[in-house]
Protein backbone atom coordinates (compact mmCIF):
# COMPACT_ATOMS: atom_id res chain seq x y z
CA UNK A 1 0.00 0.00 0.00
CA UNK A 2 1.65 3.72 -1.19
CA UNK A 3 0.86 5.90 1.38
CA UNK A 4 -1.21 8.90 0.22
CA UNK A 5 0.71 12.31 0.09
CA UNK A 6 -0.17 15.51 1.66
CA UNK A 7 0.73 18.68 -0.10
CA UNK A 8 3.40 21.04 1.94
CA UNK A 9 3.19 24.36 0.27
CA UNK A 10 6.58 26.26 0.55
CA UNK A 11 6.68 29.23 3.12
CA UNK A 12 8.40 32.20 1.12
CA UNK A 13 10.87 34.31 3.29
CA UNK A 14 10.40 37.43 1.06
CA UNK A 15 7.95 37.72 -1.75
CA UNK A 16 9.32 35.76 -5.05
CA UNK A 17 10.35 37.96 -7.82
CA UNK A 18 8.14 36.57 -9.96
CA UNK A 19 4.99 37.90 -7.76
CA UNK A 20 6.27 40.51 -7.53
CA UNK A 21 6.60 41.78 -10.73
CA UNK A 22 2.98 40.54 -11.44
CA UNK A 23 1.99 42.85 -8.68
CA UNK A 24 3.52 45.60 -10.17
CA UNK A 25 1.84 44.50 -13.06
CA UNK A 26 -1.96 43.95 -11.45
CA UNK A 27 -1.26 47.43 -9.75
CA UNK A 28 0.11 49.23 -13.19
CA UNK A 29 2.46 50.53 -10.96
CA UNK A 30 4.96 52.81 -13.22
CA UNK A 31 7.56 53.29 -11.00
CA UNK A 32 8.53 49.01 -10.75
CA UNK A 33 10.28 48.56 -14.10
CA UNK A 34 11.53 45.44 -15.07
CA UNK A 35 15.23 46.76 -14.94
CA UNK A 36 16.75 50.08 -15.37
CA UNK A 37 17.27 49.72 -19.16
CA UNK A 38 14.30 47.57 -19.97
CA UNK A 39 13.92 49.14 -23.71
CA UNK A 40 16.98 48.05 -24.76
CA UNK A 41 16.55 44.36 -23.17
CA UNK A 42 13.16 43.73 -23.92
CA UNK A 43 13.02 41.03 -27.05
CA UNK A 44 9.89 39.45 -28.91
CA UNK A 45 9.74 35.55 -28.96
CA UNK A 46 7.74 33.44 -31.10
CA UNK A 47 6.50 30.50 -28.61
CA UNK A 48 4.57 28.03 -31.04
CA UNK A 49 2.48 27.02 -32.92
CA UNK A 50 4.73 23.73 -33.21
CA UNK A 51 5.93 24.04 -29.93
CA UNK A 52 5.42 20.52 -27.93
CA UNK A 53 4.20 22.35 -25.07
CA UNK A 54 1.53 24.47 -26.89
CA UNK A 55 -0.44 22.15 -27.89
CA UNK A 56 0.51 22.21 -31.71
CA UNK A 57 -1.67 24.27 -32.75
CA UNK A 58 -1.45 27.55 -29.99
CA UNK A 59 0.93 30.62 -30.48
CA UNK A 60 2.04 32.56 -27.96
CA UNK A 61 4.04 35.63 -28.74
CA UNK A 62 5.98 36.98 -26.07
CA UNK A 63 7.38 40.29 -25.16
CA UNK A 64 10.57 39.55 -22.48
CA UNK A 65 12.99 41.56 -20.45
CA UNK A 66 15.89 39.16 -19.99
CA UNK A 67 13.80 35.68 -18.89
CA UNK A 68 10.73 37.82 -17.53
CA UNK A 69 7.30 37.89 -19.31
CA UNK A 70 6.48 41.50 -19.52
CA UNK A 71 3.74 41.15 -22.09
CA UNK A 72 2.15 37.91 -24.15
CA UNK A 73 -0.19 37.50 -27.16
CA UNK A 74 -2.24 34.10 -27.78
CA UNK A 75 -3.58 33.09 -31.13
CA UNK A 76 -5.83 30.53 -32.24
CA UNK A 77 -6.86 29.08 -35.25
CA UNK A 78 -4.22 26.89 -36.98
CA UNK A 79 -6.77 23.88 -37.01
CA UNK A 80 -9.66 25.52 -39.28
CA UNK A 81 -11.87 22.92 -38.18
CA UNK A 82 -15.13 24.99 -39.01
CA UNK A 83 -17.38 22.53 -36.71
CA UNK A 84 -20.29 24.87 -36.25
CA UNK A 85 -20.45 25.46 -39.86
CA UNK A 86 -20.09 21.85 -40.44
CA UNK A 87 -23.62 21.02 -38.03
CA UNK A 88 -26.00 23.73 -39.73
CA UNK A 89 -25.08 21.64 -43.11
CA UNK A 90 -25.88 17.95 -41.11
CA UNK A 91 -28.76 16.45 -39.87
CA UNK A 92 -28.86 16.21 -35.81
CA UNK A 93 -27.63 12.58 -35.72
CA UNK A 94 -25.17 13.18 -38.51
CA UNK A 95 -23.50 15.76 -36.36
CA UNK A 96 -22.90 13.19 -33.40
CA UNK A 97 -19.38 11.92 -34.39
CA UNK A 98 -18.29 15.15 -34.88
CA UNK A 99 -18.46 15.78 -31.25
CA UNK A 100 -16.09 13.31 -30.49
CA UNK A 101 -13.41 14.95 -32.28
CA UNK A 102 -13.98 18.21 -30.05
CA UNK A 103 -12.42 17.39 -27.03
CA UNK A 104 -11.04 13.87 -27.95
CA UNK A 105 -9.73 13.17 -24.39
CA UNK A 106 -13.69 12.91 -23.21
CA UNK A 107 -15.25 12.13 -26.16
CA UNK A 108 -18.30 10.73 -24.56
CA UNK A 109 -18.94 13.75 -22.51
CA UNK A 110 -19.14 15.42 -25.24
CA UNK A 111 -21.67 13.13 -26.77
CA UNK A 112 -24.09 13.66 -23.98
CA UNK A 113 -23.66 17.41 -24.02
CA UNK A 114 -24.53 17.93 -27.78
CA UNK A 115 -27.62 15.04 -27.30
CA UNK A 116 -29.02 16.62 -24.37
CA UNK A 117 -29.22 20.15 -26.38
CA UNK A 118 -30.89 18.74 -28.97
CA UNK A 119 -33.25 16.59 -26.78
CA UNK A 120 -34.22 19.73 -25.36
CA UNK A 121 -35.10 21.29 -28.11
CA UNK A 122 -36.84 18.29 -29.46
CA UNK A 123 -38.55 17.66 -26.25
CA UNK A 124 -37.25 14.54 -25.64
CA UNK A 125 -36.96 12.67 -21.77
CA UNK A 126 -34.37 9.96 -21.78
CA UNK A 127 -35.52 7.01 -19.44
CA UNK A 128 -33.95 7.04 -16.10
CA UNK A 129 -31.90 3.52 -16.69
CA UNK A 130 -30.30 5.64 -19.83
CA UNK A 131 -29.73 8.96 -17.66
CA UNK A 132 -27.88 6.75 -14.96
CA UNK A 133 -25.76 5.48 -17.56
CA UNK A 134 -25.10 8.65 -19.39
CA UNK A 135 -23.96 9.79 -16.14
CA UNK A 136 -21.36 6.56 -16.28
CA UNK A 137 -19.62 7.50 -19.07
CA UNK A 138 -19.56 11.23 -18.24
CA UNK A 139 -17.75 10.39 -15.21
CA UNK A 140 -15.18 7.78 -16.59
CA UNK A 141 -14.72 10.81 -19.45
CA UNK A 142 -13.73 13.43 -16.28
CA UNK A 143 -11.85 10.85 -14.77
CA UNK A 144 -9.77 9.91 -18.23
CA UNK A 145 -9.21 13.75 -18.78
CA UNK A 146 -8.39 14.72 -15.28
CA UNK A 147 -5.65 11.66 -15.34
CA UNK A 148 -3.85 12.96 -18.79
CA UNK A 149 -4.36 16.87 -17.43
CA UNK A 150 -1.93 15.95 -14.12
CA UNK A 151 0.26 13.08 -16.46
CA UNK A 152 1.13 16.06 -18.79
CA UNK A 153 1.80 18.80 -16.12
CA UNK A 154 4.04 16.68 -14.48
CA UNK A 155 5.70 15.34 -17.30
CA UNK A 156 6.10 19.06 -18.72
CA UNK A 157 7.98 19.45 -15.27
CA UNK A 158 9.85 17.24 -15.62
CA UNK A 159 8.01 13.89 -14.09
CA UNK A 160 7.97 11.73 -17.23
CA UNK A 161 6.98 8.46 -14.93
CA UNK A 162 4.11 10.13 -13.61
CA UNK A 163 2.87 10.38 -17.36
CA UNK A 164 3.40 7.07 -17.92
CA UNK A 165 1.32 5.79 -15.20
CA UNK A 166 -1.62 7.88 -15.86
CA UNK A 167 -1.45 6.93 -19.37
CA UNK A 168 -1.48 3.31 -18.01
CA UNK A 169 -4.64 4.11 -16.13
CA UNK A 170 -6.59 5.90 -19.22
CA UNK A 171 -5.68 2.68 -21.13
CA UNK A 172 -7.92 0.82 -18.77
CA UNK A 173 -10.63 3.23 -19.15
CA UNK A 174 -10.54 2.98 -23.02
CA UNK A 175 -10.45 -1.06 -22.24
CA UNK A 176 -13.68 -0.59 -20.54
CA UNK A 177 -15.38 1.63 -23.47
CA UNK A 178 -14.18 -0.87 -26.10
CA UNK A 179 -16.70 -3.39 -23.96
CA UNK A 180 -18.77 -0.95 -23.47
CA UNK A 181 -19.23 0.89 -26.64
CA UNK A 182 -17.52 -0.84 -28.89
CA UNK A 183 -15.32 1.31 -29.79
CA UNK A 184 -11.85 2.47 -27.53
CA UNK A 185 -11.81 6.09 -28.24
CA UNK A 186 -14.17 8.44 -30.54
CA UNK A 187 -17.11 6.28 -29.05
CA UNK A 188 -19.93 7.94 -30.63
CA UNK A 189 -21.74 6.03 -28.14
CA UNK A 190 -24.71 8.09 -27.60
CA UNK A 191 -27.85 8.98 -29.70
CA UNK A 192 -30.79 11.61 -29.55
CA UNK A 193 -33.32 9.72 -27.11
CA UNK A 194 -31.41 7.02 -26.38
CA UNK A 195 -27.50 5.58 -26.65
CA UNK A 196 -26.19 2.75 -29.49
CA UNK A 197 -26.51 -0.21 -26.89
CA UNK A 198 -27.28 -0.66 -22.89
CA UNK A 199 -24.46 -1.26 -20.43
CA UNK A 200 -23.61 -5.11 -20.09
CA UNK A 201 -22.64 -6.75 -16.72
CA UNK A 202 -19.49 -7.53 -18.37
CA UNK A 203 -19.26 -3.36 -18.51
CA UNK A 204 -20.14 -3.43 -15.05
CA UNK A 205 -17.83 -5.81 -13.76
CA UNK A 206 -14.84 -4.20 -15.51
CA UNK A 207 -16.03 -0.54 -13.83
CA UNK A 208 -15.73 -1.72 -10.24
CA UNK A 209 -12.87 -3.39 -10.82
CA UNK A 210 -11.20 -0.51 -12.37
CA UNK A 211 -12.67 1.84 -9.74
CA UNK A 212 -11.53 -0.34 -7.10
CA UNK A 213 -7.49 -0.55 -7.56
CA UNK A 214 -8.19 3.85 -8.57
CA UNK A 215 -7.53 4.86 -5.35
CA UNK A 216 -3.84 2.75 -5.30
CA UNK A 217 -2.99 4.16 -8.33
CA UNK A 218 -3.62 7.73 -7.81
CA UNK A 219 -1.82 7.65 -4.37
CA UNK A 220 0.90 6.06 -6.35
CA UNK A 221 1.03 9.69 -8.08
CA UNK A 222 1.14 11.27 -5.01
CA UNK A 223 3.32 10.05 -3.36
CA UNK A 224 5.63 10.82 -6.17
CA UNK A 225 4.89 14.17 -6.66
CA UNK A 226 3.05 15.50 -3.53
CA UNK A 227 6.74 15.08 -1.96
CA UNK A 228 8.67 16.44 -4.32
CA UNK A 229 10.18 19.43 -3.87
CA UNK A 230 11.22 20.24 -7.58
CA UNK A 231 6.96 20.11 -8.58
CA UNK A 232 6.02 21.70 -5.52
CA UNK A 233 8.09 24.40 -5.74
CA UNK A 234 7.30 24.84 -9.78
CA UNK A 235 3.80 25.27 -9.54
CA UNK A 236 3.36 26.80 -6.15
CA UNK A 237 2.88 31.10 -6.41
CA UNK A 238 2.79 30.98 -10.60
CA UNK A 239 0.15 31.05 -13.13
CA UNK A 240 -1.71 32.91 -10.61
CA UNK A 241 -5.60 34.47 -12.03
CA UNK A 242 -7.21 36.72 -9.30
CA UNK A 243 -11.01 35.37 -8.71
CA UNK A 244 -13.10 38.37 -9.83
CA UNK A 245 -10.61 38.04 -13.26
CA UNK A 246 -11.56 34.57 -13.68
CA UNK A 247 -14.97 35.38 -13.38
CA UNK A 248 -14.81 38.33 -16.01
CA UNK A 249 -13.02 35.97 -18.47
CA UNK A 250 -15.88 33.21 -18.60
CA UNK A 251 -13.63 30.27 -16.54
CA UNK A 252 -15.02 27.68 -15.14
CA UNK A 253 -14.63 24.08 -14.12
CA UNK A 254 -11.75 23.25 -12.23
CA UNK A 255 -10.00 26.33 -13.06
CA UNK A 256 -12.49 28.71 -11.67
CA UNK A 257 -12.86 26.40 -9.09
CA UNK A 258 -8.97 26.76 -8.16
CA UNK A 259 -9.79 30.32 -7.78
CA UNK A 260 -11.89 29.79 -4.82
CA UNK A 261 -15.60 29.69 -6.42
CA UNK A 262 -17.66 26.46 -5.79
CA UNK A 263 -19.29 26.45 -9.32
CA UNK A 264 -20.61 23.47 -10.78
CA UNK A 265 -23.44 22.72 -13.44
CA UNK A 266 -24.03 18.96 -11.68
CA UNK A 267 -24.93 20.87 -8.57
CA UNK A 268 -25.88 24.25 -9.58
CA UNK A 269 -28.45 23.80 -12.56
CA UNK A 270 -28.79 19.59 -12.58
CA UNK A 271 -29.10 17.41 -15.18
CA UNK A 272 -29.89 13.92 -15.82
CA UNK A 273 -29.57 12.27 -12.07
CA UNK A 274 -26.79 14.27 -10.84
CA UNK A 275 -29.29 15.94 -8.25
CA UNK A 276 -29.90 12.14 -7.04
CA UNK A 277 -26.29 11.72 -6.52
CA UNK A 278 -23.91 12.69 -3.28
CA UNK A 279 -20.63 14.47 -4.00
CA UNK A 280 -18.45 16.96 -3.06
CA UNK A 281 -17.52 20.27 -5.56
CA UNK A 282 -13.62 20.29 -4.76
CA UNK A 283 -12.45 24.29 -4.66
CA UNK A 284 -8.88 25.97 -3.80
CA UNK A 285 -8.03 29.34 -2.74
CA UNK A 286 -5.06 29.55 -3.76
CA UNK A 287 -5.63 30.40 -7.72
CA UNK A 288 -2.09 28.97 -8.62
CA UNK A 289 -0.37 26.28 -10.82
CA UNK A 290 -0.70 24.40 -7.72
CA UNK A 291 -4.52 24.87 -7.02
CA UNK A 292 -5.57 24.06 -10.10
CA UNK A 293 -3.37 20.91 -10.02
CA UNK A 294 -5.52 19.67 -6.54
CA UNK A 295 -8.39 20.14 -7.99
CA UNK A 296 -8.32 17.89 -10.55
CA UNK A 297 -6.90 15.55 -8.44
CA UNK A 298 -9.26 15.45 -5.78
CA UNK A 299 -12.10 15.19 -8.36
CA UNK A 300 -10.40 11.93 -9.84
CA UNK A 301 -12.01 10.80 -6.45
CA UNK A 302 -15.44 12.33 -6.40
CA UNK A 303 -16.23 11.26 -9.58
CA UNK A 304 -15.02 7.61 -8.68
CA UNK A 305 -17.61 8.17 -5.66
CA UNK A 306 -20.47 9.05 -8.49
CA UNK A 307 -19.97 5.92 -10.42
CA UNK A 308 -20.42 3.85 -7.52
CA UNK A 309 -23.74 5.43 -6.80
CA UNK A 310 -24.84 5.11 -10.58
CA UNK A 311 -23.78 1.54 -10.51
CA UNK A 312 -25.62 0.76 -6.92
CA UNK A 313 -28.92 2.99 -7.87
CA UNK A 314 -29.06 1.30 -11.77
CA UNK A 315 -32.61 0.61 -12.45
CA UNK A 316 -33.85 -1.78 -15.02
CA UNK A 317 -35.73 -0.67 -17.82
CA UNK A 318 -35.36 0.89 -21.52
CA UNK A 319 -32.52 3.25 -22.30
CA UNK A 320 -34.17 4.74 -25.46
CA UNK A 321 -37.44 7.60 -25.04
CA UNK A 322 -40.85 6.26 -26.97
CA UNK A 323 -40.98 8.69 -30.07
CA UNK A 324 -41.00 6.76 -33.42
CA UNK A 325 -40.83 10.70 -35.24
CA UNK A 326 -37.85 11.64 -33.38
CA UNK A 327 -35.95 8.56 -32.43
CA UNK A 328 -33.94 6.75 -35.14
CA UNK A 329 -34.65 3.21 -34.57
CA UNK A 330 -32.36 0.09 -33.81
CA UNK A 331 -30.88 -1.84 -35.92
CA UNK A 332 -32.65 -5.11 -35.17
CA UNK A 333 -35.97 -3.64 -35.58
CA UNK A 334 -34.86 -2.28 -38.71
CA UNK A 335 -33.80 -5.54 -40.50
CA UNK A 336 -37.19 -7.23 -39.19
CA UNK A 337 -39.83 -4.74 -39.49
CA UNK A 338 -40.62 -2.41 -42.76
CA UNK A 339 -42.36 0.56 -40.70
CA UNK A 340 -38.78 0.47 -38.76
CA UNK A 341 -36.90 0.42 -41.97
CA UNK A 342 -38.97 3.38 -43.39
CA UNK A 343 -39.18 5.16 -40.74
CA UNK A 344 -35.26 4.91 -40.26
CA UNK A 345 -35.12 6.29 -43.94
CA UNK A 346 -37.07 9.48 -43.52
CA UNK A 347 -34.97 10.04 -40.32
CA UNK A 348 -31.63 9.48 -41.20
CA UNK A 349 -31.65 11.49 -44.90
CA UNK A 350 -33.86 14.05 -43.59
CA UNK A 351 -33.31 14.60 -40.30
CA UNK A 352 -35.42 14.85 -37.06
CA UNK A 353 -37.65 17.90 -37.55
CA UNK A 354 -37.39 20.15 -34.55
CA UNK A 355 -39.94 22.59 -34.09
CA UNK A 356 -39.24 26.49 -34.56
CA UNK A 357 -36.94 28.04 -31.49
CA UNK A 358 -33.97 28.30 -29.84
CA UNK A 359 -31.94 26.35 -27.17
CA UNK A 360 -29.12 26.27 -24.99
CA UNK A 361 -28.09 23.57 -23.21
CA UNK A 362 -24.43 23.28 -20.75
CA UNK A 363 -23.10 20.37 -18.45
CA UNK A 364 -20.00 20.50 -16.56
CA UNK A 365 -17.60 18.47 -18.84
CA UNK A 366 -13.76 18.25 -17.50
CA UNK A 367 -12.88 21.21 -18.58
CA UNK A 368 -15.28 23.45 -17.43
CA UNK A 369 -18.67 24.54 -19.08
CA UNK A 370 -19.32 22.56 -22.23
CA UNK A 371 -22.83 23.39 -23.72
CA UNK A 372 -24.88 24.18 -27.34
CA UNK A 373 -26.66 26.71 -28.63
CA UNK A 374 -28.80 25.53 -30.93
CA UNK A 375 -31.67 27.83 -33.55
CA UNK A 376 -34.31 25.47 -35.42
CA UNK A 377 -36.32 26.44 -38.66
CA UNK A 378 -38.60 23.66 -38.06
CA UNK A 379 -36.25 21.33 -40.69
CA UNK A 380 -33.64 18.22 -40.26
CA UNK A 381 -30.95 20.46 -39.89
CA UNK A 382 -29.77 23.19 -37.21
CA UNK A 383 -30.30 26.48 -38.73
CA UNK A 384 -27.67 27.81 -36.36
CA UNK A 385 -24.88 25.92 -33.86
CA UNK A 386 -22.86 27.36 -31.45
CA UNK A 387 -20.59 25.41 -29.18
CA UNK A 388 -19.81 27.14 -25.91
CA UNK A 389 -16.22 25.06 -25.67
CA UNK A 390 -14.30 25.61 -22.38
CA UNK A 391 -10.85 25.37 -23.44
CA UNK A 392 -11.69 28.58 -25.65
CA UNK A 393 -12.95 30.53 -22.61
CA UNK A 394 -9.91 29.24 -20.17
CA UNK A 395 -7.20 30.16 -23.06
CA UNK A 396 -8.49 34.08 -22.85
CA UNK A 397 -6.52 34.04 -19.35
CA UNK A 398 -3.77 32.80 -20.87
CA UNK A 399 -1.91 36.04 -21.57
CA UNK A 400 -3.17 37.70 -17.89
CA UNK A 401 -1.35 34.00 -16.41
CA UNK A 402 2.05 34.86 -18.23
CA UNK A 403 2.60 38.68 -17.47
CA UNK A 404 5.40 38.34 -14.63
CA UNK A 405 6.41 34.84 -14.79
CA UNK A 406 9.93 33.25 -16.19
CA UNK A 407 9.68 31.58 -19.39
CA UNK A 408 10.54 28.31 -18.05
CA UNK A 409 7.05 28.89 -15.85
CA UNK A 410 5.19 29.04 -18.99
CA UNK A 411 4.80 25.42 -19.96
CA UNK A 412 3.75 24.52 -16.37
CA UNK A 413 0.99 27.10 -16.76
CA UNK A 414 -0.45 25.90 -19.62
CA UNK A 415 -0.39 22.79 -18.37
CA UNK A 416 -2.24 23.91 -15.47
CA UNK A 417 -5.18 25.53 -17.83
CA UNK A 418 -5.68 22.27 -19.65
CA UNK A 419 -6.46 23.17 -22.91
CA UNK A 420 -7.68 21.17 -25.71
CA UNK A 421 -7.14 22.77 -29.08
CA UNK A 422 -9.67 20.44 -31.05
CA UNK A 423 -12.60 22.23 -28.95
CA UNK A 424 -10.81 25.92 -29.21
CA UNK A 425 -10.43 25.87 -32.45
CA UNK A 426 -14.00 25.07 -33.65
Amino acid sequence: MVEDATIERPVFQEVPPRQRILDALMSKDTTVSMSEDSLENEMILNMGPQHPATHGVLRVLLRLDGETVVNAECELGYLHRGYEKLAENMTYHEFIPHTDRLDYISPAANNVAYCLAVEKLMGIELPRRGQYIRVICCELARISSHLLALGALAMDIGALTVFVWAIREREKIYDIYDVLTGVRFTVSYMRIGGMAQDITDESIRMIRAYLDGLPEAIREMAAMLHKNRIFIERTSGIGIMPPDEALDLGWTGPNLRGCGFAKDLRRDHPYLVYNELDFDVITRTECDVLARYQVRFDEIKEAAKIIYQCLDKLPAGEIWAADAKKIVPRKGDIYSNMEELINDFMLVNFGQSAPVGEVYHGIEAAKGELGWYLVSNGTGYPWRSKIRSPSFANLQGLSRLLEGCMISDIVAIIGSIDPIMGEADK
